[in-house]
């Protein structure tokens, strides 16, 4: 159990970096080298930047990925003789997979001998993923295209085939007005949101504080500080010292997010949409839940805790680091929960490695808090409550909380992959038995291995009777188009139901999900276009369009004046394998438009340069910009969006 929890974070760092080219610590050279007229070296040679190393291909199953090269076109053309050959390479142990695995240090090289079946065969495309590790590991692809008469050939000076290079030029639009989109304030609204995560952390690291791994250390950490600092103004001093180096600690777990999110702007918008990724984060949270439900305990290496520990004792500011890390380690049982559902939330919303900056630092801010202001006010320790079993009441309430959110993380796989697992209908049900065991618990009528003796208690009766009254609630979304607008976002999407619908849009809107079909729909009718870049796992997207859209005044403006366009970012669906293509978005990697999602994504990057959802722009069918583009807001505030885009759309065609 102390080892699980480590390798579920690396299968989520694998998920989230398994994106093509989106950092390289690897330098790659390429060569072919002639054997005979038929027999040919294919050598690829890479020089791995200090510190950082890459799988072999031959590394132990049970570890990290191995690198994988695949030969494109073998059939007809060449064949493989035997497997690559390596240059040389390390094996040490793996403390979290307790397997040796096999690597390359500084260098690396492979080479593969063909064979040729083909006269006309002029060049090999070789495509290599690879797996590169430092303090994170990323899982990154080159293509090499190699002539055979031994010369590279650069893969930026390789053109796509010619129906590929069509398909992409179809996701670049001719927009005009384009500074429009930017004219007004409406999407500048990164910093109130970013404080607004900032206070959701800060409530988390609150939550913290009334743990049982947490609450007892802040009087014997103040008492310690207050003591043994030889004066008062020291002790209070040094406090302070470890109530920063937690906010530190905290604030350092987001710093390779930013790196990510820094080098390939998707990135964590189509890690949320992951369907593997989501189905982990459900599986760690059933995991967290029960932990809190008392049946085992999540911690890390007791050698972590114990290297801390000795190292807190060097004194000076070291020591005081190192303590600020020992409660980081210790309290990981309790706060581990917690920060993961800080990290998932953050990863699935729309601000990327900022907002989970900004959750971090509230989180690591309201548990400092504590250590410093009882350090400046001793007197305040005689005020605390006792530890007792309400903390482990506490984290009764926690479990079923992260119960109710696990199933959000398999319900946004579910939408994303059209399983039709989790409707509407059936997830309600779900968190509808949560909450009625959690009343159930407040009762009395249910016990967890750390529960006492259950006594009849007025303040846990009165919270047993609003988690029914909340039950009760959570009934009235069983009916036909019933929005729960409380926790709009959170179920799945009204049409996503049991019951058999008009349409597959929101709120029976007649929408179009794909541009082109949309695009000449509003031609023919003569109307303004609405592009709404949306996704199925998309919490906030669900927020406008059940509390937002569904405004009387505002879903008449959508219905009868506009042709929506509903694009899908997320949407993992295949495309048709002619409708597959390649398109270049870096000088040396070629994107592979497999999806529908990865279609729309694209789209909207390309065109607009962001990748967050929810995203409206409206334009008209000569592809001008009519107003300011608007991403979360509210319902007066949409609804006079939409009106001047309206008289904007009026004005425009009358000059015209």
């Amino acid at each position: 159990m102390k080892k699980i929890i480590l390798v579920l974070t690396a299968l989520i760092v694998f998920s989230m970096n398994a994106q093509q080219g989106i950092l390289d610590p690897v330098k790659w050279d390429s060569k072919v080298e002639k054997i005979s007229d038929t027999e040919y070296d294919i050598i690829l040679k890479g020089f791995i930047e200090s510190d950082w190393h890459v799988f072999s291909q031959f590394t132990s199953e049970d570890g990290s990925l191995p690198s994988v090269l695949t030969f494109e076109n073998l059939k007809d053309n060449y064949e493989l003789i035997g497997v690559a050959k390596e240059s040389e390479t390390v094996t040490a142990y793996n403390d979290i997979f307790k397997v040796d695995e096999t690597f390359f240090l500084n260098k690396v090289q492979f080479t593969q001998r063909i064979k040729l079946s083909s006269n006309s065969v002029k060049q090999v495309h070789v495509r290599l993923n690879y797996q590169v590790c430092k303090e994170v590991c990323l899982n990154n692809e080159e293509n090499f295209v190699l002539a055979l008469d031994g010369s590279p050939v650069q893969l930026e000076n390789v053109s796509v085939d010619e129906r590929s290079a069509a398909l992409s030029n179809q996701l670049f639009l001719d927009i005009t007005n384009k500074d429009r989109l930017n004219s007004g304030s409406e999407i500048v609204t990164s910093d109130g949101n970013l404080w607004k995560i900032f206070m959701l952390g800060f409530l988390g690291g609150l939550v913290a504080l009334l743990t049982p791994c947490v609450f007892p250390m802040i009087p014997l950490t103040v008492s310690f500080f207050t003591k043994q600092s030889g004066t008062k103004s020291k002790g209070i001093t040094n406090a302070i010292l470890y109530g920063v180096f937690i906010v530190v600690i905290y604030v350092g777990l987001s710093v390779p997010f930013h790196f990510l999110d820094s080098v390939d702007p998707e990135i964590l918008n189509t890690i949320s949409t992951n369907i593997w990724l989501n189905v982990i984060f459900f599986i760690i949270f059933i995991f967290f839940a029960f932990s809190f439900f008392g049946y085992y305990e999540l911690t890390l290496p007791n050698s972590w805790s114990n290297k801390m520990d000795s190292a807190s004792s060097a004194g000076g500011l070291i020591g005081i680091f190192f303590m600020a890390v020992t409660l980081a380690l210790v309290s990981f049982s309790c706060t581990g929960p917690i920060l993961g559902s800080l990290l998932a939330g953050s990863l699935t919303s729309d601000g990327g490695a900022f907002q989970l900056t900004a959750g971090m630092s509230g989180f690591g801010v309201a548990l400092a808090l504590p250590f410093a202001l009882f350090a400046l006010f001793p007197n305040l320790l005689k005020s605390l409550p006792k530890s007792g079993g309400w903390l482990t009441t506490v984290k009764v309430l926690l479990g079923f909380i992260e119960l109710a959110l696990a199933f959000k993380f398999l319900s946004n796989a579910d939408l994303v992959a059209h399983w039709g697992i989790l409707k509407r209908e059936v997830f309600i049900g779900i968190w509808m038995v949560i909450f009625i065991l959690m009343a159930f618990y407040f009762f009395g009528f249910i016990r967890f291995p750390h529960d006492g003796k259950k006594k009849f208690s007025l303040p846990k009766t009165s919270f047993a009777i609003l988690i029914v009254a909340f039950v009760v609630y959570l009934g009235t979304g069983l009916t036909k188009n019933s929005h729960l607008k409380l926790l709009a976002g959170f179920p799945p999407p009204t049409f996503y139901s049991l019951y058999e619908q008009t349409s597959d849009c929101p709120l029976g809107l007649n929408c179009f999900k794909d541009f082109d079909q949309g695009f000449a729909f509003a031609k023919a009718n003569n109307k303004p276009i609405l592009l709404d870049f949306t996704g199925w796992a998309c919490v906030n997207c669900r927020k406008i369009e059940e509390n937002v859209w569904s405004d009387p005044k505002v879903y008449q403006l959508l219905k009868e004046n506009y042709v929506l366009i509903s694009l899908y970012v997320d949407d993992r669906q295949e495309l048709p394998e002619e409708q597959q293509f390649k398109i270049k978005v870096h000088k040396n990697h070629l994107k592979s438009i497999k999806t529908i999602g990865d279609k729309w994504s694209t789209f909207q990057y390309l065109n607009f340069q962001t990748a967050s959802q929810p995203y409206y722009v409206t334009m008209n069918t000569d592809f001008e910009v009519l107003n300011s583009a608007k991403q979360y807001a509210g319902i007066e505030e949409y609804q006079a969006w939409l009106q001047q885009s309206l008289e904007m759309f009026r004005k425009d065609k009358t000059v015209h």
